[in-house]
């Protein structure tokens, strides 16, 4: 279960609460079209300029770009076991993260079957994974006897509710970032879901196998850096106008509720947690950044946090949605015997091997940072090898629910708020 230091629900209900967007119509599998969402704002909006443009007319989505495939990336790589895990994918929505993350490649996978709304989204995900059964819902996909794990890729508000209906039909689960969007009482049933299903579930937080992380992750566990006094993680990612999704849950979104590419940079190095934080938000200029102009009537296109570590250091971690330039997910870590800012500088002593593992033959890297290809070969080695991932449960909510509490702090002027704490 989940530890103190906890505040009480009731003060982040109404900054914590995620939007509750009504169904689509028949009509319309996707959400509301592009008209109709546009009238909900207003047309003064619409004026404005306010799109969500077709994916064909715009540069990769940031992150996407593909890390250059080292040639020797398999050199060393043994299989854990000689059977193939069946696996069940969801979602093929704008970013495509179903097929991203390279299961269908895996010699020690068989996608059994995929599944999203939109029928020829299900079918470009069936090809994609190469894969010939597919369901209409997620919902049908995991009654499929057939199916012992399944990769959540659908909309980030959908993700707890979809994990939680994996783990009741008595399944492994994977989840893409983040593993609850904006709610704390979301977090807990989460959290007492996979503890009571006894089942894997994996949070694919892609910082984790940034080169740099598994670095300083690695120096970390030998004692290299010592107890970490400052982390800095930044999150930048320019969206002047909305990347489009499902029901369009990321117009408008606080920048703080998807946190876990910035924080990776303390929790995913350390494997710890914040206790507190003050997070100050800046307002935005932007239109879809303007209260009226979204459904969580947020405010900020940047919000800073400032974190209390477990280990007695501190931390800043910012996310911003409105600032050009240089983007990414990027961060530092000082400790008292050493620090990490692209390289390693500190006391004298042996080092680890800093080299990602070998991945499996056929297994690309991928986007961000050359992290998929790692996090789906984590996932599926850990069901093989029946042992707890590297983003387990207790990780991805110390990496999700800070942001949730920060987010609550940046509405009152950067109120210092305890964050509850989650264990393995």
């Amino acid at each position: 279960m989940s530890t103190t230091p906890r505040p009480p629900h009731a003060a982040l209900a109404v900054a914590a609460a995620p939007p509750r967007l009504s169904p689509p119509p028949p009509s319309e599998p996707g959400g509301p079209t592009r008209r109709a969402f546009l009238a909900t704002l207003g047309g003064s909006v619409a004026a404005a300029g306010l799109s969500l443009r077709g994916r064909a007319a715009e540069p990769p989505i940031q992150g996407f770009e593909r890390a250059a495939e080292d040639p020797n990336a398999a050199r060393g790589w043994q299989p854990v076991s000689d059977r193939k895990l069946r696996v069940g994918i969801v979602g093929y929505g704008v970013c495509k993260f179903g097929a991203e993350f390279g299961f269908q490649n895996h010699p020690n996978v068989e996608v059994v079957a995929v599944s999203d709304l939109i029928p020829e989204r299900c079918a470009g995900l069936a090809r994609a994974c190469r894969c010939a059964k597919t369901y209409p819902s997620l919902e049908e996909l995991v009654k499929d006897d057939g199916i012992e794990a399944v990769f959540v890729a659908t909309d980030a508000p959908s993700h707890a509710r979809h994990c939680l209906e994996v783990l009741k039909h008595g399944k492994h689960v994977a989840s893409a970032v983040p593993a609850v969007f904006g709610s704390l009482e979301e977090a807990e049933r989460l959290f007492a879901g996979v503890k009571a299903s006894g089942r894997t579930y994996m949070m694919f937080e892609t910082s984790c196998f940034h080169a740099d992380l598994h670095a300083m992750r690695q120096i970390y566990q030998a004692g290299g850096l010592g107890r970490l006094v400052y982390a800095e993680g930044e999150y930048f990612h320019y969206m002047p106008e909305p990347i489009d999704s499902y029901r369009h849950w990321r117009v408008g979104l606080p920048p703080q509720w998807y946190p876990t590419h910035s924080n990776a940079y303390y929790v995913g190095v350390t494997a710890g947690s914040f206790t507190e934080v003050s997070c100050q938000g800046v307002r935005s200029r932007v239109d879809h950044l303007q209260p009226a102009n979204n459904p969580y009537q947020n405010p900020f296109g940047t919000e800073i946090a400032l974190f209390r570590t477990a280990e007695g250091g501190t931390a800043r971690m910012g996310v911003s949605w409105d600032t050009p330039g240089h983007g990414g997910e990027m961060g530092r870590v000082r400790g008292e015997k050493g620090a990490f800012y692209g390289r390693y500088e500190g006391l004298p002593q042996a080092l680890p091997s800093l080299a990602r593992p070998p991945l499996p033959p056929g297994v690309p890297a991928g986007g961000h940072g050359g992290s998929h290809g790692y996090l789906m070969d984590e996932f599926v080695t850990a069901i093989l090898q029946d042992r707890r991932p590297l983003v387990d449960i207790a990780l991805a909510l110390n990496l999700t629910v800070p942001g949730i509490v920060a987010h609550a702090s940046a509405l009152k002027d950067g109120e210092l708020r305890k964050i509850p704490q989650y264990r393995s």
